[in-house]
C-alpha cells in the first residue's frame, strides 16, 4: 500500500492539514476556531499563527538500520531503513525527542511545525515518525505489529539509542526531553516510564500533547466519526466521497485562488464541508486511510494472509489497488485490535483477556507514574473530538497544575496558535537553563 504513497493521498494532504490543573479561560483565550471539527482539519489560520522560522537547519531522510538480519518484503524494499530528521544548532543545546501521532511520519505538517517551534525555542530537535507509520512498522517495530503501548515504546526506546549510538555530535547535547502529540503523546508518557528504568537518556522534562486517556477507545471513537456521519449511513460513502472532490473542484474554480493552499481550504471550508457531520466524516475517513496503510503493512510483514493471501510474494512493481480497497473496507480500529493485534499477542504469550490487554495501553495503567512524575505535564483541548466524558477531569486529577486545558482547539488544531507555543516552551524552560541557548 505505502509503495504508492499516493495512492490514497493527494488531495487529502491538503484537505487534513490535520489530521486540577489550570485551565486556559475562554475569555483570555483567542484561538479563533471555536467549532472542534473546524478546528481539528483547519489548524490554526494563517494571521493568527505564531511567527516561525521559514526554514531551519534540520538533516531530512537520515536513514538507519534497526534490525540488520531482517529480510524485507519485496513489495517493502524503500522501507528497509527508518526514515528520521535531526535539526541542529552549530553549538551545545538540549536535544527534544517528538513522536508523530497516529500514521504520522516524521516529516508530517504537525511534526515540521512542532520541529521549527522547539528549533526556534534552542532546542536540537530529532523528528520520529509513529511506530504506527509503514516505514516505522517495516523497518524498526520488533514484531511489525503496532498498537500495545509497552510494545510501541520498546521500539521507540531502541530507534532512540540506535540512533544515539550513531551519533556524531554528542558533544553538542546537553540533556534529553521529549514531546508527542496525540498517540504519539500516549507513547511518550510510556516512553519516559521505561526510560525510569532504563536510565538511557533521563528525560528532564515530558509534555504530552492532546493525548488520548485510552487509546483503543479514542480510535473506536474516530471510528465512528466516519461510520456514523456519512449520509445514509457507509454504503453511500463513494456518494459523499465524490460530492465533497466535486465541492472541492466547484470551490477552486469559483475562488481566485492560485493553488491549493491553507488559505482555500479556510476561505472555502463551508462550501466544501457544509455541515458538521460531513466535517466528522472527513476526520474519520483521514484516519481510516492511516489504519488501511497499516493494515496492510503488519499483513505482508507477518504474512497473516489476512488480505494478502499467505506466502504471496508481492513485487514492487505489482498493482496493489485491489489489496489497498479490501484494507479500507475494514470496520476499523475495533476489527484491527480483535482479529490482528489481541490474537498475535496470545499467540506469542499473553495471558490477559481482550479488556486487560486494552487496558495495559491505557495512560490509567501507569496512573500512579503519572501522578507522581512532576517532569511531565499535559496540553489538552476541552472539546477534544478522541476524549470521552470524563477524560478532562482525569487529566485535571491526575497532572494537576502540570496540565493546561484550553477551552477549544479540537484535536490538535491549535499548536501554531501563540498561546499555545508560549505554554510549551515556558514549560520546558521550567526545567532549568540548560535550555538556553
Amino acid at each position: 500500500m505505502n509503495s504508492h504513497p499516493k495512492l490514497f493521498l493527494g488531495l487529502w494532504a491538503c484537505l487534513l492539514v490535520l489530521l486540577l490543573g489550570q485551565p486556559a479561560p475562554a475569555a483570555e483565550y483567542g484561538y479563533p476556531i471555536k467549532d472542534p471539527v473546524a478546528a481539528t482539519i483547519l489548524g490554526t489560520p494563517t494571521k493568527f499563527q505564531v511567527e516561525l522560522p521559514e526554514k531551519i537547519r534540520v538533516k531530512e531522510y537520515e536513514t538507519i538500520t534497526i534490525f540488520p538480519e531482517r529480510k524485507v518484503p519485496e513489495v517493502f524494499w524503500y522501507n528497509a531503513k527508518l526514515r528520521y530528521a535531526v535539526a541542529w544548532h552549530r553549538k551545545t543545546a538540549p536535544l527534544m525527542v517528538l513522536i508523530a501521532g497516529t500514521g504520522a511520519g516524521y516529516d508530517s505538517a504537525k511534526m515540521k511545525l512542532l520541529q521549527k517551534i522547539f528549533y526556534q525555542a534552542g532546542f536540537h530537535v530529532l523528528s520520529l515518525s509513529s511506530p504506527t507509520h509503514p516505514n516505522f512498522v517495516v523497518s524498526a517495530a520488533k514484531n511489525s505489529m503496532p498498537g500495545d503501548s509497552r510494545a510501541d515504546a520498546a521500539d521507540l526506546y531502541r530507534v532512540m539509542e540506535k540512533i544515539w549510538e550513531r551519533g556524531k555530535k554528542k558533544e553538542m547535547v546537553s540533556g534529553f526531553y521529549l514531546c508527542g502529540y496525540s498517540l504519539g503523546a500516549a507513547e511518550a508518557a510510556f516512553v519516559s516510564r521505561l526510560d525510569e528504568e532504563r536510565q538511557v537518556f533521563r528525560f528532564r522534562k515530558v509534555l504530552l500533547l492532546n493525548p488520548p486517556v485510552n487509546i483503543y477507545d479514542s480510535a473506536v471513537r474516530v471510528d465512528k466519526l466516519l461510520t456514523d456521519n456519512i449520509p445514509g449511513g457507509m454504503d453511500h460513502f463513494n456518494k459523499f466521497y465524490n460530492n465533497l472532490i466535486h465541492n472541492i473542484t466547484v470551490s477552486y474554480n469559483s475562488g481566485d485562488f492560485v493553488d491549493l493552499s491553507y488559505d482555500f481550504f479556510y476561505h472555502a471550508y463551508h462550501e466544501i464541508i457544509p455541515n458538521p457531520a460531513e466535517g466528522k466524516a472527513v476526520i474519520g475517513f483521514s484516519f481510516r486511510i492511516s489504519l488501511a496503510n497499516l493494515i496492510f503493512t503488519v499483513d505482508v510483514m507477518n504474512n497473516l494472509g489476512y488480505i494478502v493471501p499467505r506466502n504471496l510474494i508481492l513485487f514492487k512493481t505489482d498493482s496493489l489497488t485491489d489489496y489497498c480497497k479490501v484494507a479500507a473496507d475494514c470496520q476499523g480500529f475495533e476489527e484491527y485490535a480483535k482479529k490482528l493485534l489481541y490474537p498475535y499477542y496470545r499467540k506469542h504469550g499473553g495471558k490477559l483477556d481482550f479488556a486487560g490487554f486494552i487496558a495495559r495501553s491505557s495512560l490509567k495503567d501507569i496512573e500512579d507514574y503519572l501522578r507522581n512524575s512532576p517532569k511531565i505535564g499535559l496540553m489538552s483541548n476541552s472539546d477534544d473530538l478522541i476524549l470521552g466524558p470524563g477524560d478532562i477531569a482525569w487529566f485535571r486529577s491526575v497532572f494537576g497544575e502540570r496540565a493546561t486545558i484550553y477551552p477549544y482547539g479540537g484535536h490538535c488544531g491549535n499548536f501554531a496558535y501563540p498561546q499555545n507555543v508560549t505554554d510549551m516552551i515556558n514549560f520546558f524552560q521550567k526545567a532549568g537553563s540548560d535550555n538556553e541557548n
